[in-house]
């Protein structure tokens, strides 16, 4: 159960966070589209649960997930909120017990899964992607 708000604009400022188009989300997706790659977004991969990939690459098998610092515990950026310390720690460590789990699903299914931290630069991250996209779409097709 979900505690009450430590504060009277704590409810507007979650409500206000973005779940998908975040500028990272959008970064990323500009930088790859520049690089010739077409994807899906929001991609349901994860069978059984209503988990999905920030960016699908299916005939490569790629699932990239762009994952925010605070929300999923970056090591290099979280942070531990004060108010309702105990209920927030066990909510950071679900999501990323819940990240753990989609990744090893879809490693099982023979996907290769990309985490991009929100902190990390556009170009960089799809530099990762896009030789991991081309390499595994060489793979599939095989010798030409």
């Amino acid at each position: 159960m979900r505690p009450p708000p430590s504060g009277p604009g704590v409810s507007s400022r979650m409500s206000a966070q973005k779940v998908k188009d975040t500028g990272i989300e959008v970064a990323l997706r500009r930088a790859l589209f520049r690089r010739g790659l077409r994807f899906r977004l929001q991609g349901p991969v994860v069978p059984g649960t209503r988990r999905r990939a920030d960016l699908e690459f299916r005939s490569a098998r790629v699932a990239v997930f762009v994952d925010g610092c605070f929300w999923h515990s970056c090591p290099e950026h979280r942070t531990a909120p004060a108010a309702n310390a105990q209920w927030w720690s066990q909510k950071l460590q679900d999501t990323c017990a819940r990240d753990a789990d989609s990744t090893r699903r879809l490693s099982d299914a023979g996907w290769a899964v990309v985490r991009v931290w929100e902190h990390e630069p556009a170009d960089s991250a799809a530099d990762r992607v896009s030789e991991l996209v081309r390499a595994r779409t060489a793979q599939v097709a095989g010798p030409a």
